[in-house]
C-alpha cells in the first residue's frame, strides 16, 4: 500500500477490524513512520437477469421474496421459509459462475423448491410464471403434481 505522505510502497498493518461489508486496516509506513487507514471491500459482480422480453436487469432478491409472498398468501408457509428458499436460489445462481441468467431458469428453480413446500403456492406461482390462459393449463399442472405425489 502506497504511503500518502512519502509515496513509499511498503507499509505494515498495525490493526485490522472488520466493519460492515469491509475491513478497516490501520497501517504504518516502513520508511517515514506515517500512519494511515485503508479499507478493503469485497467486490461483487452483480447477477443480471435476462427477462422474457430480452431486457436485462440486476437480480433483485426482494422482488423474488415479494412474488413468493403473493403465491403463499393465506398458506401455511412462513416468511423464514421463503427467505431461506430465496437465499438458496441466490446462492445457487451465484455459484453457477454465470453473470447472466434467464428469468426462465429462476422460475424453474422457484417451482422446483415450491413443489416440495406447498402445492397450492406451486400452482399459483406456476400460473403466473407460465402464463396460464385457459383451464386446461391448470388441469395439466394439477395432474402432473398428482402424478409426482403418487411416486
Amino acid at each position: 500500500m502506497k504511503c500518502p505522505e512519502c509515496g513509499f510502497e511498503e507499509s505494515k498493518v498495525i490493526d485490522s477490524r472488520p466493519t460492515e461489508n469491509k475491513v478497516r486496516r490501520r497501517r504504518e509506513c516502513i520508511q517515514c513512520g506515517a500512519r494511515f487507514t485503508t479499507y478493503e471491500i469485497i467486490e461483487e459482480i452483480p447477477l443480471m437477469v435476462i427477462k422474457k422480453d430480452h431486457t436485462i436487469e440486476p437480480f433483485d432478491r426482494e422482488k423474488l421474496v415479494e412474488r413468493l409472498c403473493r403465491a403463499t398468501i393465506k398458506r401455511p408457509v412462513s416468511l423464514q421459509t421463503i427467505e431461506n428458499m430465496v437465499e438458496e436460489i441466490a446462492s445457487e445462481l451465484k455459484n453457477s459462475l454465470q453473470r447472466e441468467v434467464s428469468s426462465d431458469k429462476i422460475g424453474e428453480l422457484v417451482l422446483h423448491k415450491l413443489k416440495s413446500i406447498d402445492d397450492v403456492a406451486y400452482i399459483r406461482f406456476a400460473s403466473v410464471y407460465r402464463d396460464f390462459n385457459d383451464i386446461d393449463s391448470f388441469v395439466k399442472i394439477i395432474s402432473e403434481l398428482k402424478d409426482t405425489k403418487k411416486l
